[in-house]
């Protein structure tokens, strides 16, 4: 369908649904074939406030959900409740919940992880996946703490490492919840990150915080006082612990998916990353793993001079490359590319 984005699209629709632990709450505009969108840390479904109204402009049910753990969603007290099964199963209830059987899953940052392995997962309801910001790496490898405990040394400490230990990072961030989010959005956006010569915000010295090596100075181009007041008092509400367990079942979710070691995503599907983006640089060998891991790959795209929050960083860009895609899930093989 043309891109003049003359529909006028319907207003946002606050949800819950039923979930697995409780509910899920989401935000849906639009009518048309549904298209989930799953963010990642630390954020919520505000992240798409961009794509929500070009989505369904465009003819499509966008629907952005808040993850378990953020937001208006249950927030199960078990640390092991967010492991990655538990959450491919929140994706499968939201579609359903919505009254549909199949959708396309759009996921950013650790949205990407749950979008990818929601369609190794269930092949019979994720239909296409597009993954933002973090390629796709089959399951494989050492034990995940083992290798991010490798990633530093000496008196240095990478962030992962530091997120996966309940309690130390919730008392770094929770005194000052608006304070230390401004600083982790502005370190890794393309306008506000630190140069070359400054030290690694991804990395804290051992007794000392993250924070420490943030950006001192405006907030991101992307990022209003009004839209940061939306994530911190998301936040200053939950409480940071819902979030960061994702970090601390990665080494569950390498047992929990063991049987998918070097799987392939077979559906059709799309990766869009930031060129400044540590995500996208660190791991370029499974951007280039992409024909055997991604044999139903329609698209990867690099945004030059683009950080990690890439769908706020760059939304007309991103809007593009999204609709272009979803669109030609629905044409035949060899049609001529619409105007």
């Amino acid at each position: 369908m043309p891109h003049d984005w003359i529909m006028t699209p319907s207003p946002l629709v606050h949800r819950t649904v039923p979930g697995p632990a409780g509910r899920i709450h989401l935000v849906e505009q639009g009518a048309g074939p549904l298209v989930l969108l799953l963010h990642g840390f630390p954020e919520s479904w505000y992240s798409w406030r961009h794509q929500l109204p070009a989505l369904a402009a465009a003819g499509y049910r966008a629907a952005a959900v808040d993850v378990r753990g953020y937001g208006r969603s249950s927030r199960p007290a078990d640390v092991a409740a967010y492991r990655m099964t538990e959450l491919v199963e929140d994706c499968v209830a939201a579609v359903h919940g919505l009254g549909e059987r199949t959708a396309v899953v759009v996921g950013h940052d650790w949205g990407a992880g749950i979008a990818a392995n929601s369609a190794l997962l269930r092949p019979d309801v994720v239909t296409a996946v597009a993954m933002l910001s973090v390629p796709y790496a089959p399951r494989g490898g050492p034990r995940p703490s083992e290798m991010f405990a490798g990633m530093a040394g000496g008196a240095e400490e990478f962030y992962v490492s530091r997120f996966q230990e309940p309690g130390r990072a919730e008392a770094e961030i929770e005194p000052d919840v608006r304070g230390w989010l401004a600083g982790f959005y502005a370190a890794f956006s393309a306008d506000t990150m630190p140069g070359p010569d400054a030290p690694d915000p991804h990395f804290a010295a051992r007794d000392g915080q993250l924070r420490d090596r943030f950006p001192a100075g405006p907030l991101p181009g992307w990022l209003t006082e009004a839209d940061l007041d939306v994530y911190a008092g998301e936040f200053e509400r939950t409480g940071m612990a819902g979030a960061l367990a994702r970090y601390r079942n990665m080494d569950r979710d390498w047992e929990d998916l063991a049987d998918l070691d070097g799987a392939p995503i077979t559906q059709p599907s799309l990766f869009l990353g930031g060129g400044r983006d540590a995500s996208t640089m660190w791991l370029a060998a499974a951007i280039e793993a992409y024909p055997k891991t991604l044999p139903g790959l329609v698209g990867s795209h690099i945004l030059e001079d683009c950080g990690h929050w890439i769908q706020q960083e760059r939304p007309d860009e991103v809007n593009r490359q999204l609709l272009d895609w979803l669109d030609g899930l629905s044409r035949p093989a060899g049609s001529p590319d619409l105007p």
